[in-house]
């Protein structure tokens, strides 16, 4: 929550400012809203191709090599008001819509991965908005076929502490600490309450909402609240790297699975199963990676993806 920013902000604990040339995916680039932004590529980046940099106030978005990277720019905590969630929904809308996507990332500059939701949001004739905005984003993230991975480089709390768990993938730095502040302003989180208990089960859920205590990284690792701790220094490379083994694969395939995975949770094994049959064989056999991926293992090869 943005209730605690004063804490943040006086806390001297916290990681410094995260450079620009830090930030998984970014670069020094051009001046933007007091940061640098432009996409961090390497000089392979020519051979794989790099989309059109996205103009928006408080994001910085850009797809390359498969991956649409969508950094947070609203120093110097990154928090959400409604202008920066309907930002969100677009450029997640963008990345659905991209040939061949194989993952988004969500990534940060500042002191910050993002302190939470405005409080003036939260106030008379705004919550029914700001909800909205809020909640489309993660309509839209769990419509999302690809990967998910976030890069949380220092605190994540109330809405960004959502945000970035749930994503696929949660990758911290040493740095960063994660939780849900909002009982103790006297109001709940209604995508934690549904996300956390598939997170973390039901037991560690409660306790995290009702305390609204505040984790470490090594404590949010040890509890599955993020999948992966690293060093700050190293944060941006792991990220890489995790992507990495992403872009490695099928689009097509990469979609198919976790589509299998999302529409198998909750329902009884014997319909799971016969789901899961048909999506084999008519939707994923009937792919051009499918039969790649076959034929070139039989002929001890890497296989040339199609995404399709």
């Amino acid at each position: 929550m943005a209730e605690h920013v004063k804490d943040i902000e006086e806390d001297a604990s916290l990681p410094p400012e995260l450079p620009p040339d830090q930030v998984p995916g970014v670069r020094n680039g051009p001046r933007a809203g007091g940061f640098h932004f432009v996409p961090r590529l390497r000089r392979a980046g020519d051979r794989v191709g790099m989309g059109a940099m996205r103009g928006y106030r408080f994001l910085r978005c850009v797809e390359a090599g498969g991956v649409a990277r969508i950094v947070l720019t609203r120093p110097p905590l990154n928090i959400l008001n409604i202008a920066m969630m309907e930002e969100v929904a677009a450029a997640l809308t963008w990345a659905a819509g991209l040939s061949g996507l194989k993952a988004v990332l969500f990534a940060a500059g500042g002191k910050a991965f993002c302190a939470g939701v405005d409080v003036e949001d939260h106030r008379d004739d705004r919550v029914k908005p700001m909800l909205e905005a809020f909640h489309r984003i993660f309509r839209l993230l769990h419509d999302l076929d690809c990967p998910t991975v976030a890069a949380v480089q220092g605190a994540a709390l109330g809405g960004g502490a959502e945000l970035a768990t749930f994503c696929d993938l949660v990758i911290a730095s040493d740095a960063a600490t994660l939780g849900q502040p909002e009982i103790k302003v006297g109001v709940f989180a209604p995508i934690a309450v549904l996300h956390y208990p598939l997170r973390v089960g039901p037991h560690r859920a409660l306790q995290l909402l009702l305390s609204g205590r505040v984790v470490g990284a090594s404590e949010a690792l040890q509890i599955g609240l993020v999948d992966r701790v690293v060093p700050a220094e190293t944060l941006a490379e792991a990220v890489e790297a995790e992507l990495g083994r992403f872009t490695a694969q099928s689009a097509a395939v990469l979609r198919l699975t976790k589509r299998a995975v999302r529409q198998s949770l909750g329902l009884p094994f014997h319909v799971a199963l016969s789901q899961l049959e048909d999506l084999y064989q008519y939707e994923l056999m009937a792919t051009e990676d499918a039969a790649e991926g076959l034929r070139a293992f039989a002929e001890k090869r890497r296989p040339v993806w199609a995404d399709q």
